[in-house]
């Protein structure tokens, strides 16, 4: 498999507060690579690194061999391939669903409104939105604005997800709505970097899971290693406390 995401040595502070430190992980194209571990590890920053919303300290990260951590590098042409899905949806509540999805692709990529309109239409209906096309996203539930976000993201075209607790803000009845968007996305080949405390989504979808720990990752490996035969103490202990749950 092609290597499509690179980091490097990844720090990162917040005032004297350390959340990275020395991160190192590589993900491949088509992979589904799932980071767990407990609340304020580290996980969601690192994510929001990927794609700069959150500016490292130092280190690396490779996008398709280009380094976004150089200057030179042109930022908004790589981002277009890195879409990102946030836990509180981030829509705009005042237009409606199709537009919210028309509206980067036509900015960004400049493409006309009819093939905007075509591209999005296409996407909605892939996540069952296919009734709430040009429904006001204030009537939405939360799941349903939540498969429109990642429609939206799917409308520009990327070639790697990232999910940031996707179903955390969902009612425990409708978060399965959600993640079954997301397996489908995974076998349809979508390279897939998942931060979640889903573990039943880690254990079933991954290629591989990353557990963080203090803003390290202290262990990683194939569903099958870290949920059955994890070797780090502080794995076993997370993993235990949160299936007993």
């Amino acid at each position: 498999m092609n290597e499509i995401l690179k980091l490097e040595n990844l720090q990162k502070s917040f005032g004297t507060l350390r959340v990275l430190t020395d991160i190192n992980l590589t993900v491949h194209q088509g992979e589904v690579v799932t980071v767990i571990g407990a609340s304020g590890s580290g996980k969601s920053t690192m994510l929001r690194c990927i794609n700069l919303l959150e500016e490292p300290d130092s280190g690396h990260i490779y996008f398709e061999n280009s380094d976004l951590t150089d200057l030179s590098t042109n930022i908004n042409q790589l981002r277009q391939d890195i879409g990102m899905v946030f836990q509180s949806f981030n829509l705009f509540p005042n237009m409606n669903v199709l537009d919210n999805c028309t509206l980067a692709p036509m900015m960004i990529k400049h493409i006309s409104r009819q093939e905007a309109e075509e591209v999005a239409k296409q996407r909605l209906i892939q996540v069952g939105m296919k009734e709430f096309i040009h429904a006001s996203t204030k009537t939405l539930s939360g799941g349903q604005k939540q498969r429109v976000a990642i429609a939206r993201a799917l409308c520009m075209n990327p070639k790697i997800m990232l999910f940031d607790e996707p179903t955390s803000a969902l009612d425990p009845e409708i978060v399965g709505e959600v993640l079954d968007v997301m397996k489908q996305l995974a076998e349809e080949g979508m390279t897939m970097v998942v931060v979640t405390h889903e573990m039943t989504f880690a254990k079933e979808v991954s290629n591989r899971v990353v557990f963080m720990d203090k803003g390290i990752i202290l262990e990683e490996g194939t569903p099958q290693e870290i949920f059955t035969h994890p070797k780090n103490e502080r794995t076993r202990d997370f993993l235990k406390r949160y299936l007993e749950n």
